[in-house]
């Protein structure tokens, strides 16, 4: 027996709905998947109890909010760091939007959002001075393409 959820071509509508827009009122949904508004929320809370979805979240515009510098900082670990330990590196460290432990090389990449190059670089020192990282590579984001929200199987 399998612990994917199960799931119709209705489900995939309103998750792919919610993902565009969290705030959508279940009316509105119900209209757009031609359902019911109580069968769209007795959907959407049988996707939360089964853990597909799992949360709500906003969309923030960093350029707004003073960081309109956006960087993936591949970073390398020497042989001896646990996979739990490579997390810790970005502890403390604000700029440090999200870590993705990898297999294979890199062994992690840190998503950055800074000011500008000045912050990009001292965020970049603070990553180094770990005792555990033997070394990074930056790739600066020029621009980016939104994909579809749409779930793919």
């Amino acid at each position: 027996m399998s612990d994917q959820p199960d799931i119709d071509r209705t489900d995939e509508e309103i998750i792919t709905l919610l993902r565009q827009d969290a705030r959508r009122t279940f009316a509105d949904i119900a209209e757009r998947v031609s359902i019911s508004a109580p069968a769209v929320k007795r959907r959407v809370d049988r996707l939360q109890q089964e853990g597909l979805i799992v949360g709500y979240t906003a969309i923030v515009d960093h350029r707004r909010l003073g960081l309109p510098l956006q960087a993936f900082v591949e970073l390398r670990f020497d042989g001896r760091t646990k996979v739990d330990d490579i997390a810790s590196v970005a502890i403390g460290i604000t700029e440090v939007e999200t870590l993705y432990t990898t297999a294979g090389d890199p062994d992690a990449v840190a998503l950055i959002r800074a000011r500008d190059v000045d912050d990009l670089k001292r965020v970049i020192d603070l990553l180094r001075r770990s005792r555990h990282v033997t070394g990074t590579k930056t790739l600066m984001v020029l621009g980016t393409s939104e994909p579809p929200h749409g779930l793919r199987r």
